[in-house]
Formats: C-alpha cells, structure tokens, sequence
C-alpha cells in the first residue's frame, strides 16, 4: 500500500471518528448542556492526550513556554465546542455540517486582517462562492437566521480563530503540547460550571460520554497519521467525506433528509473550500469545527 494510499485512509477513519462523535453528542444533547458534555469530552480526551505524548516521544512534549497562547487556543476551543454541540441540537445533522464547512471560509478572510496576508482574486471568488452557499442552506427569511444557524457560524468563526493561531505559533510548539492545553482549557471552564447545569445521566449516557471523548482523540490521532503519510493536498479533501456521514447518521437516527437547498449550498461550500486549498496550498490548517 503506497504511502498516499495509507494517508487516504487514515484521514477518512479520521472523519468517521469526527461524524460519529458529532452524533453521540447530538443525542446526549437533547438532556445534557453543551457544557456537561464538553466536561466528559475533555474529561477522557486529556488522559488519552497523555498517553498518546509518552509513547510518542515521552511528556516532555507537553511542554511549554507560551501558557497565554494556550490560554487564549482553549477559551477559543471552547467556543467552538460550546456553539457546535449547541448547533447540533438545534438542526438537522447534514445542515449543521454543511454550515460547519464554511471554516476554510472564515480562515481565509481573518488572516488579512490578523494575520496581514494577502487573498488572490481566485481565493476571493471562491470565498464568495463559500458565503453564497452558506446563505442558500441559512436561507434567512423574514425572521431573520435561526438560533442553530448562528450557533454553528459561530463554531465555524472560532474554529477559523484556532486554525490561525495555530498557523502563527503551530511551527514553535510540540502539537500535542497544542492539542493538550486546548483540551485542559475547556475542561476546567466546564468543570466550574458543571454544579449550575447538572443533569444525572441515565445509565446508557455513561458509555456515550466514554465513546465520544475516544473517538474524538482517536480523530485527531488519525487526522495527524493522515498528513505524515500523504501530502496536505491529497489527504485534506477527504475530510467531505463528513457530509455523506452526516446525511446518513441523520437520516438513520433521526429520520432527518436534507432538502435540495442544502445540498445544493454544501456542494457549493465544499466546492469553494476545495478550491481555496487548491489555490493557497494551506490545506493541512484548514479544518472544519467538530465537537
């Protein structure tokens, strides 16, 4: 098997880790608040986070001299989880996820003001192709956009906010360092909270909590295999591959079909994500927000 090949794969086990993960905390979010399931998310990530440094190079890997750039990465983090779990709970899972793709969009157009780059007419057309299809699956009417449209634009913006810190500070920080502090910082928000939002889980909930902490670990560990095997533009694209796990998880559980709009505005919104990759060959930072 060719080393594209194994990257290929790994990156699409990635995405089926993040689509079923985003499903399990869609359906403890119907009881639980976004800010109980981010505390057993974080809670079973950090541990697994640890695990994962020792045997890949010991924990001196979580090292750091920056705690305020970590500090900032977390409180950022969890706004996107807090907006995202929020979204999913408030609209159909391929509509969340298709407005969750606008990322690459946000990334784009925050680093000339943040970060003082420059955007070719090629990547601004495809931005506007992006913005295009973020209103067709919107579709704002007369009462303006919904509370799960906005929950999950904003994911879609902090999570555009975390790509770009990690562009400026990822090449001088460990990445497990990166992925730990930005696990830690939402854990102990969310723990400070917890007594304000309590909710008993039932006894199924536990094993929910358990699986979708691992499967968002066990994400990003493949998510990085993918981009050691296979070079940033052969492995990124297949992260839209989440689409097809979503129209089918939602259809499955929740009897949830997409209409024709919002298919039409993700294949647009995935379309100019793909050619804002292909123009700016940055395609490795340019994810899209997941719980």
């Amino acid at each position: 098997m060719s080393s594209s090949i194994k990257g290929i794969a790994f990156m699409c086990l990635g995405v089926l880790c993040l689509a079923l993960g985003d499903a399990i905390s869609k359906w403890l979010g119907a009881v639980h608040s976004p800010l109980q399931i981010i505390f057993f998310r974080t809670l079973v990530s950090l541990p697994l986070i640890m695990l994962l440094a020792h045997f890949g190079g010991g924990l001196r890997l979580l090292g750091t001299r920056r705690p305020g750039v970590h500090l900032v990465r977390g409180l950022i983090y969890a706004g996107c989880m807090g907006c995202f779990i929020l979204g999913l709970t408030l609209m159909p899972l391929a509509e969340g996820t298709a407005i969750a793709f606008a990322a690459p969009l946000f990334v784009t157009l925050l680093s000339v003001p943040l970060l003082g780059e420059k955007v070719s007419l090629p990547v601004l057309g495809a931005s506007l192709l992006g913005f295009a299809g973020v209103l067709v699956v919107v579709r704002p009417g007369s009462d303006g956009i919904s509370l799960g449209a906005l929950a999950m634009l904003g994911a879609a913006v902090f999570y555009a906010l975390m790509m770009i810190t990690a562009r400026r500070y990822g090449g001088r920080e460990q990445l497990w360092a990166m992925v730990f502090y930005m696990n830690l910082v939402p854990f102990i928000l969310a723990a400070l909270c917890l007594p304000l939002v309590w909710t008993t889980p039932e006894p199924w909930h536990w094993p929910a909590f358990l699986v979708s902490g691992v499967f968002g670990v066990g994400a990003t560990a493949c998510i990085t295999q993918a981009f050691r095997y296979a070079p940033a533009a052969i492995a990124a694209p297949f992260d839209y591959t989440a689409m097809v796990w979503a129209v089918l998880l939602g259809w499955i559980f929740w009897g949830e079909i997409p209409d024709i709009w919002v298919l039409l505005g993700g294949t647009m919104i995935i379309g100019s994500g793909l050619l804002i990759a292909y123009q700016e060959g940055r395609t490795s930072l340019k994810r899209r927000p997941t719980a």
